[in-house]
């Protein structure tokens, strides 16, 4: 019998907040929710945004250490927690009204001899032969140019001309909470993220460990561009340029597999499975499927699978508004012919399915822990859902590297035949809904819907429900998949699916016969999601996610009603643990888990047998024992 991939917790950071506990789902939900949800969720929200601080005895202080209770926290913040959080006007301070520090390449004709002074570890080693150097002090030096052509870098600065993103709340910064030393932001995010789904989880991860072969671990978790910040590749790729010395951290700490390296290194100590795949926006769910397939074919017991995307740099967004797909000032202008943008405009920057101009870059990293059914019952974890199956497939011959093509029909199709297989037709037609890929540009809507349609069509679907969460938080590259299944498992939990904000009306191009497109929260009583994805160069994946109550149904049949009776009470105790954590999360309170320097080894400590191999500080050796599919040779 496969063994069933289950999602034993999830943890993160996006635009919307924190993942776990929901608390990002509910803020893109907010005006469905009741007067004590908001409340709870606008109050975890400033917490984290450094707007409040809450204490371990309930209370809470304002941001100048007042006492004031949660009801005046939550009036006097609302606004502040509004304004700053989801999709808005870049905050970082290089995109002010002063523009981006830039430099433009120019010719000189000195009409007359040019002397300057400079202090001499200024001046590069190398120099025209024409130039003399006189030699003032210690220190400085005069220097004289003669007359004739002289090629410069003028100083200047560079209007932005994209001004929305979807940031991280404002006031929450990840590396602020380990002893991070000049960690790129993804890095600092994945740490977050990791730590984020293993409080959520409520498990012990030493205490699970133990119960292990090290081997039946695996990490699966990359990005789709790598760390190109200053404090990874884009420092290091600019650093001749700009006229500042490469690190010997920014080589390393930019590979696009670094959040899983740093997992294993930092966070879990795993030494079992470890790799990431790439595949532009699609990079989660190309990761999950890593994941999903070891656990079904036994291979490992635990994965974690994750991303860490931090592309909201001025170098990333000039890449994307070179190739027309972002949505500039100019083109959102236009759209709505208005002269000045407003904080309101940019908030409004990324409408799926509506009439557009482009995407929305963000930022985010994701994180859940996949473990097989029957470890989950054994160790009484939460259950979140399940992924039975995600679907890859490329698009085939196409015109251009960027042109939709047709991969992205065979993903979906296949998820689709697979549910109905699995649940039946009427769950098919009437309990599950679409998690689309949604960017918001012109080519999408048009592509993406008629995807959906045709599909539905083929189904017998009539009335679809589509959700499109980028609406809220962004376009976060390679975590945008993960962003989608974050919002999937809070659907499950609230039984609402988000609605898209920003559609004011459904473009008259896209193909929505067989669609529910809404603009506001829609109550619903879902058995599965479709989370879809249509990546650049034709990386197409669909991934299926089945509810928490029919992933119970499936263990019953799998394991009995005894077996899942037994799992229910062993449950109680990690619930009260993941309750504990969200709670001391709420008020602000957040503990990176962070293991720098500890328990490192290096091969002579190491008990090697030609059966297993036993580890220092791990309670079970990992087997050596492999299978062999192909038989044995005769001597």
């Amino acid at each position: 019998m496969s063994h069933l991939p289950v999602i034993v917790g999830m943890g993160g950071v996006n635009p919307a907040g924190r993942t776990s506990g929901h608390q990002a789902f509910r803020r893109t939900v907010l005006d469905a929710l009741s007067e004590d949800d908001q409340a709870r969720t606008l109050l975890g929200l400033a917490a984290m945004m450094r707007l409040a601080s809450g204490q371990e005895d309930g209370s809470w202080k304002d941001a100048m250490g007042q006492p004031l209770d949660a009801a005046s926290i939550v009036a006097q913040t609302r606004q502040q927690v509004l304004d700053h959080t989801l999709i808005r006007r870049i905050e970082d301070p290089r995109f002010n009204d002063e523009g981006l520090p830039a430099n433009r390449r120019a010719s000189l004709a000195l009409d007359s001899p040019l002397t300057f002074r400079i202090r001499r570890r200024q001046l590069p080693d190398d120099l025209p032969p024409t130039w003399q150097v006189r030699e003032l002090d210690r220190h400085h030096l005069e220097v004289t140019v003669p007359a004739g052509p002289m090629d410069v870098m003028l100083p200047e600065t560079r209007q932005a001309q994209v001004r929305a993103a979807g940031q991280l709340p404002s006031g929450f910064e990840p590396s602020t909470l380990y002893r991070s030393v000049h960690h790129p932001r993804g890095l600092s995010m994945a740490i977050f993220a990791a730590s984020d789904c293993l409080g959520d989880s409520g498990l012990s991860w030493d205490s699970l460990r133990d119960r292990l072969d090290p081997d039946a671990v695996a990490v699966y978790a990359g990005n789709s561009i790598g760390q190109l910040d200053d404090e990874g590749w884009g420092g290091l790729l600019k650093s001749f340029v700009s006229g500042n010395r490469a690190t010997s951290k920014q080589m390393p700490l930019g590979y696009g597999q670094m959040p899983a390296d740093f997992l294993n290194a930092y966070v879990l100590g795993s030494v079992g499975g470890t790799g990431a795949a790439l595949g532009a926006c699609a990079s989660f769910l190309y990761n999950l499927r890593l994941g999903v397939d070891d656990i079904q074919a036994g291979r490992r017991r635990v994965v974690m699978v994750g991303t860490a995307d931090a592309p909201v740099t001025p170098e990333i967004i000039e890449g994307f508004r070179a190739m027309g797909a972002l949505a500039d000032d100019d083109s959102l202008k236009a759209l709505d012919a208005l002269e000045l943008l407003t904080d309101a405009d940019y908030q409004r920057a990324c409408r799926p399915f509506a009439r557009n101009c482009g995407f929305t870059i963000a930022e985010s990293s994701q994180f859940v822990m996949l473990m097989d059914d029957s470890l989950a019952l054994e160790v009484g974890a939460e259950i979140l859902g399940s992924v039975p199956a995600v679907f890859v497939n490329a698009d085939g011959w196409k015109r251009s590297i960027s042109a939709p093509g047709i991969g992205n029909y065979i993903t979906l199709g296949k998820a689709a035949a697979f549910v109905r297989d699995m649940l039946g037709e009427r769950a098919l037609r009437e309990r599950t809904f679409l998690h689309a890929h949604g960017t918001s540009t012109p080519k999408n809507r048009v592509t993406e819907s008629h995807v959906f349609d045709l599909v539905a069509r083929a189904y017998g679907i009539h009335d679809w429900p589509v959700v499109a969460v980028k609406a809220f938080v962004g376009h976060s590259q390679g975590s945008a998949a993960g962003d989608q299944m974050a919002s999937a498992l809070g659907s499950f939990a609230h039984g609402l699916l988000p609605g898209i904000a920003t559609l004011d009306a459904v473009a008259d191009d896209v193909h929505a016969e067989h669609l529910r497109l809404s603009r506001d929260p829609l109550r619903f009583a879902a058995d599965a999601a479709f989370i879809n994805a249509k990546g650049f160069g034709g990386n197409n994946a669909t991934g299926v996610v089945l509810s928490p109550g029919v992933t119970e149904r499936l263990l019953v049949q799998r394991h009995g009603e005894t077996a899942v009776a037994a799992w229910q009470a062993r449950r109680e105790a990690t619930r009260e643990a993941a309750a504990d954590y969200r709670r001391r999360a709420d008020l602000g309170r957040f503990q990176a888990r962070y293991r720098f320097g500890e328990g490192v080894l290096e091969g002579p400590e190491l008990e090697v047998s030609d059966t297993s191999i036993r580890i220092p500080g791990y309670a079970r050796p990992v087997s050596l024992a492999v299978d062999n599919p192909f038989g044995r040779l005769e001597d």
